[in-house]
């Protein structure tokens, strides 16, 4: 075969121009993508079950949710995390081109059948739902001079300020504080509680009813 075209340069040459011809025409009409999916994508779930140790919220939280996550279409595998402070994330991993949205969209209604069987404490602190990447992007840090702000009001900065207009930045997915917000943190004696028969849900409802806020009204509202 390569002879019968060393012998035929005429022909061969007519050959190549007719490929090269039908490529180009075919690359004007084939679609083509500019930035193609690689990686994968993740949808991460998390939640918070205050005062819960790690093992608590493995079994009464994580445990639920991923129940009920199983089965979800080109779902490849999940990853959970469940921390002493309470936390819990669920990261999980779908098919290369899954559109990102649809998982969420399914995520979030396969979430909402674990719901009901979760404790109300972590109903109430809510299940964050939201598309991820595989890394960091990027990383920024704030720092005050000598006599400045402390940490807890730089992160406070953070959260009030900076954190919310950062996640309104066109192509950002998600924004990740990890300094801590300003809260407040009551311990309580064991024995004198059991000497007033009380117990710590009782003493944070008494807390909770203590911060509620109640719409004033106007005078002379019409």
């Amino acid at each position: 075969m390569p002879q019968f075209f060393i012998d035929r340069p005429v022909f061969a040459w007519v050959v190549a121009i007719l490929i090269a011809l039908g490529g180009l025409l075919a690359l004007m009409r084939l679609p083509a993508e500019a930035y193609p999916e690689i990686a994968p994508p993740q949808v991460a779930v998390s939640t918070t079950y205050p005062g819960a140790s790690a093992a608590t919220v493995e079994t009464t939280v994580t445990q639920v949710i991923e129940q009920q996550l199983t089965g979800l279409d080109n779902l490849l595998y999940f990853t959970s995390q469940s921390a002493s402070d309470g936390s819990a994330a669920i990261v999980l991993t779908f098919a290369t081109g899954t559109n990102a949205d649809i998982a969420a969209v399914q995520t979030q209604n396969r979430v909402t059948l674990a719901q009901p069987r979760l404790p109300a404490e972590v109903n109430q602190q809510g299940i964050r739902i939201a598309k991820v990447s595989a890394g960091f992007l990027g990383a920024i840090g704030l720092r005050s001079a000598a006599g400045g702000p402390g940490a807890e009001e730089l992160n406070n900065l953070v959260a009030s300020r900076i954190l919310d207009q950062v996640q309104r930045i066109p192509g950002v997915g998600t924004a990740v504080q990890f300094g801590s917000e300003y809260a407040m943190r009551i311990w309580l004696d064991a024995d004198r509680l059991r000497a007033y028969s009380l117990s710590a849900s009782s003493v944070l409802s008494a807390v909770r009813s203590q911060n509620a806020q109640f719409a004033s009204g106007a005078i002379g509202a019409q």
